[in-house]
C-alpha cells in the first residue's frame, strides 16, 4: 500500500525533515504540540522550532514557591513565575491549577549517555580533547563526543532509559545530553551522519521533552516510540514499528503510524514516499520459553511480497546485537548461543531492502554440560608416543570440549592440554615426557555449564634425559658434586671409577637428590658419571663422566 501526499515543488534539500513521535501527554503537565494529521497531509509542527512554555499542574500538597524552588534555574523565582502567569498572590495558587513556565527558565544540567554493549571495532571520541580511544562497556558518552563503528556494533543507553543499537558502518554524534531540572523532561540532540541506528525511546515522565536525531536529509524529533533509521549520504529511511511519528519537510509533517516507513531525500517521488511494511511473520508454535539444549528451529507461514526475512537476537540484559540471520525460506535455525536471555526479533523484508513490522519473543538459554564417556587410550596404558590420540564421546548437545592432562590426579598443575573445539579427537598442544600421567576430557555447554569426566592414568614409555653434572667443589680432600634435575627421574645413580671407561668402578650408590660428597684419596684421579632412574618402566641414560682430582 503507497500513501501519497500532494508534491511540494523542487527537490527535498538538505534543509532537514522533521521526525515526530506522536504520544498522549501526561495528566500533570502538558506542552502544546502539533501533531500529525491522521490524513497523510502536512501540518506544522511544533517540534520544527523551539520549546516554548512548559503547562504545568500543581499536584496535591505542591505550592507555587515549592515549584519554583525545585524546577527554576538561578536567577528565576516565584514572584517572576507568578508575573508570567498573571497571578497577583503567589501564596494563592492552588493544587490542581495550571501555570505556563517558559523552558528557557528551566533548571539544565548535562545528563551523560553509557556505552551498554560493544561488540567488534567501535570508536570514541572525546569532544573536548579530541581523544580517539576504542568505545569499550559502561564509558561515559558526553555532550559533544562522536561514536563511529567501523565493523562493530554498539548499544547506548540514556538517562531517560532509552536505548539505540549503532549498527555496522555508522556515525553518531551527540550534540546535546540535558536534563531539565527535577521535571523529568530531557532535551537529547544527536546527529547520524550515516549507517543505521535502531531506537527504543522510553515515554518521558512528562511531557515537553526533545529528543532530535539529525540526518544529512531529515531531522527525527522523537518522543517515546520505537523505530529504525538508515541513513547514506542521499536519503533516510524510517522504519516505525511503535507508536505512531510524524515525518515531513521542515515545519510540516505527515503522520506515519506503526506499520509505515517514510523515505526522504534523493529519488523519492514525493518530498516523502510512504509505504505499508509487511506484517509481523506468525510462527506455527513460539519458542521454549527455556531451551536446554540447540538449535533451535523457528518456523512461520510464508508472507506474500517478501524477498526474504530477518531475524535478529539481542541479548536481553545488555541489549547487545548478538547476530543476524537472513533466509529466503519461513524457516530459520540458530545454534551456538551462550547461556542466558535473549529478545529475538523476525521480520519480512520487502523488494525494497525494509524490514517491516517484527514478530517478538524472550527466551532462555540454559544448557547442561554433561560428562563426557572415555574411548582412548585405555585405562592404564602404556603408549610409546609422545603426542597420544585421545578421544571420547559427548552425551550432551551442542558442547565443546579440551584434553586435560596433568602429573596427578588432582590435576593441580597441568602438564598439556589441547584446544577447545567441538571434535571427539585431540592431541595434546606440546608433547609428553616420558612418565606417569592422569588425562581427563572437560566439557562445556552455553559457555556457563562445565562438566569432568574421571581421570585415566596414562603411562608415556621412554628413556630419561641424562643427568648432567653442572658443578664440582674441592674442599681439602672433600670433593661435592652437583648435577641438573631432571623431570620424571625418582633417584639418580652414581658411579666413581678410576678409569675414564667406567670398567673398574670402586663406588656405586643410589641418591634421591642432586647432590653428594665423596671423599677421595689425594693424588689419585677418578672419575664419576650419573644416571636418573625412574620406578616405572622408564629407563635412564648415563651422562657424561666427568674427572676428579684431589692434589
Amino acid at each position: 500500500m503507497r500513501l501519497s501526499t500532494t508534491p511540494l515543488p523542487g527537490i527535498v534539500r538538505a534543509v532537514g525533515l522533521v521526525l515526530m513521535a506522536v504520544a498522549i501527554s501526561p495528566v500533570q503537565a502538558e506542552l502544546p504540540i502539533t501533531r500529525g494529521s491522521q490524513t497523510v497531509a502536512y501540518t506544522p509542527s511544533a517540534h520544527s522550532r523551539d520549546l516554548q512554555d512548559w503547562r504545568y499542574t500543581l499536584r496535591p500538597g505542591e505550592t507555587l514557591p515549592q515549584i519554583s524552588h525545585r524546577l527554576l534555574a538561578s536567577g528565576f523565582d516565584m514572584f517572576q513565575l507568578a508575573r508570567y502567569n498573571d497571578i497577583d498572590d503567589p501564596q494563592a495558587v492552588l493544587p490542581g491549577q495550571s501555570i505556563n513556565i517558559p523552558v528557557s527558565w528551566l533548571e539544565k544540567r548535562p545528563e551523560p549517555a553509557m556505552a551498554l554493549a560493544v561488540s567488534g571495532p567501535v570508536q570514541h571520541v572525546d569532544g573536548v580533547s579530541g581523544r580517539r580511544q576504542p568505545l569499550t562497556p559502561q564509558m561515559t558518552i558526553q555532550a559533544g563526543d562522536e561514536i563511529t563503528t567501523h565493523s562493530g556494533f554498539a548499544v547506548i543507553q540514556l538517562a531517560d532509559g532509552s536505548l539505540m543499537r549503532l549498527g555496522k558502518e555508522s556515525h553518531l554524534i551527540f550534540n546535546r545530553l540535558t536534563r531539565f531540572g527535577k521535571t523529568g523532561m530531557v532535551d537529547t540532540r544527536m546527529r547520524l551522519g550515516r549507517g543505521e541506528l535502531d531506537a527504543d525511546v522510553e515515554v518521558l515522565i512528562e511531557d515537553g521533552s526533545r529528543f532530535e536525531i539529525d540526518t544529512p536529509s531529515a531531522v527525527a524529533a522523537v518522543r517515546g516510540t520505537a523505530f529504525r533509521l538508515r541513513v547514506d549520504a542521499s536519503k533516510t529511511e524510517l522504519q516505525v514499528t511503535e507508536g505512531a511519528v510524524a515525518f515531513g519537510p521542515s515545519g510540516k509533517t505527515v503522520n506515519i503510524p506503526a506499520g509505515f516507513s517514510g523515505i526522504a531525500g534523493k529519488g523519492t517521488l514525493n518530498p516523502v514516499d510512504i509505504r505499508r511494511l509487511p506484517s509481523a511473520p506468525q510462527p506455527g508454535s513460539p519458542l521454549p520459553e527455556t531451551a536446554h539444549k540447540l538449535p533451535l528451529e523457528l518456523n512461520w507461514p510464508d508472507i506474500a511480497g517478501a524477498s526474504h526475512y530477518q531475524l535478529d537476537i539481542f541479548n536481553a540484559d545488555t541489549g547487545q546485537w548478538v547476530t543476524r540471520k537472513q533466509t529466503k525460506n519461513p524457516v530459520l535455525s540458530f545454534n551456538h548461543l551462550d547461556n542466558g536471555r535473549y529478545n529475538i526479533r523476525l521480520a519480512a523484508v520487502d523488494p525494497r531492502g525494509m524490514p517491516g513490522m517484527p514478530y517478538r519473543q524472550q527466551f532462555d538459554v540454559a544448557q547442561q554440560a554433561k560428562t563426557a564417556t572415555l574411548e582412548q587410550p585405555a585405562a592404564d596404558a602404556q603408549l610409546d608416543d609422545e603426542m597420544p590420540s585421545f578421544s571420547w564421546q559427548y552425551n550432551g548437545s551442542n558442547e565443546v570440549a579440551r584434553v586435560e592432562v596433568a602429573e596427578t590426579p588432582d590435576f593441580s598443575d597441568l602438564a598439556a592440554t589441547s584446544e577447545w573445539a567441538p571434535d571427539s579427537n585431540a592431541i595434546p598442544t606440546r608433547p609428553l615426557n616420558p612418565g606417569e600421567y592422569y588425562w581427563r576430557v572437560v566439557t562445556e555447554a552455553g559457555g556457563t555449564s562445565i562438566a569432568m569426566s574421571e581421570p585415566r592414568k596414562l603411562m608415556i614409555n621412554g628413556t630419561l634425559p641424562p643427568a648432567r653434572i653442572i658443578n664440582i667443589n674441592y674442599v681439602d680432600s672433600q670433593v661435592r658434586i652437583f648435577w641438573q634435575q631432571v623431570r620424571s627421574a625418582d633417584k639418580y645413580l652414581l658411579q666413581l671409577s678410576e678409569d675414564p671407561s667406567f670398567h673398574n668402578i670402586i663406588k656405586e650408590a643410589n641418591v634421591a637428590d642432586t647432590t653428594a660428597a665423596l671423599r677421595l684419596i689425594p693424588g689419585r684421579r677418578y672419575f664419576v658419571r650419573l644416571k636418573a632412574l625412574s620406578d616405572g618402566p622408564i629407563t635412564g641414560r648415563w651422562g657424561p663422566g666427568r674427572e676428579l682430582f684431589v692434589n
